[in-house]
């Protein structure tokens, strides 16, 4: 399957299914025997995505597997990069085993906080462990992911990535949410990597920002904040979703 700058281990299953989450993070299936597989092939080959970012402008008919993260910074992270992570997986596709692998150097204090649909979740070192999971299974949890990046003038950097739902050589449709509570004082939002667009929607918030996304492909995120008055906003359609 290939490496990532992050350096997560992947495991390249029969099957070939490989989900690549946030913090990051990336979930393996194990499918029993060719009956799951055969099961999902007329769905999974219907539309083909090689791996290029397409944005989807009207969400699928069909469930997709969600990802909802919920990051919240404090000053400390402003210092040391930290951040506190609460992160929920919904409609997981149906697998006897998986596993969600963090990288070992961005994410710490893991804990399963809700499952529903999972026979059994259990955390071992940076990765969490699943056993018996049915169609629309949900999984939550908790834990403190590395993904600040303070810079020299006081702004700093939020980075997430790459999510991707992949099969063989194919990429899928995911739906990806994303909080970013912000740190006591004032901040302004001065980029965004995607820029605001239809499948890819930055709304801010009394909080942080709130960012949806409908996509196939690999999504990576950046989010530059500054201190309010120190730098120029983004453009006017950002800021009128405040």
């Amino acid at each position: 399957m290939g490496t990532q700058a992050t350096d997560v281990l992947f495991r390249n299953w029969p099957t070939g299914w490989l989900l690549a989450l946030v913090f990051p993070a990336a979930l393996y299936g194990n499918p029993a025997d060719d009956a799951w597989l055969d099961a999902h092939d007329e769905a999974l080959t219907a539309s083909v995505n090689e791996g290029e970012l397409a944005f989807l402008e009207q969400p699928p008919a069909e469930a997709v597997h969600a990802h909802h993260n919920r990051i919240t910074l404090s000053g400390r992270s402003l210092n040391d990069g930290w951040a506190g992570l609460y992160q929920c997986h919904t409609d997981l596709d149906p697998v006897p085993a998986a596993e969600i692998v963090f990288n070992a150097g961005r994410a710490r204090h893991l804990q399963v906080e809700e499952l529903a649909g999972i026979e059994r979740a259990w955390v071992e070192g940076v990765s969490v462990q699943l056993q018996g999971v049915t169609p629309g299974a949900r999984l939550c949890l908790s834990g403190e992911t590395r993904v600040v990046v303070p810079q020299p003038d006081g702004s700093f950097l939020v980075r997430n990535g790459p999510f991707m739902r992949r099969f063989l050589d194919g990429f899928y449709p995911m739906h990806v949410r994303l909080e970013i509570v912000l740190p006591p004082g004032d901040w302004t939002l001065v980029h965004s990597q995607p820029a605001a667009q239809p499948g890819f929607e930055i709304t801010r918030t009394a909080q942080g920002l709130d960012v949806d996304a409908w996509f196939e492909g690999e999504l990576r995120t950046e989010f530059n904040f500054t201190p309010a008055g120190s730098g120029n906003s983004m453009n006017r359609n950002t800021e009128e979703q405040e």
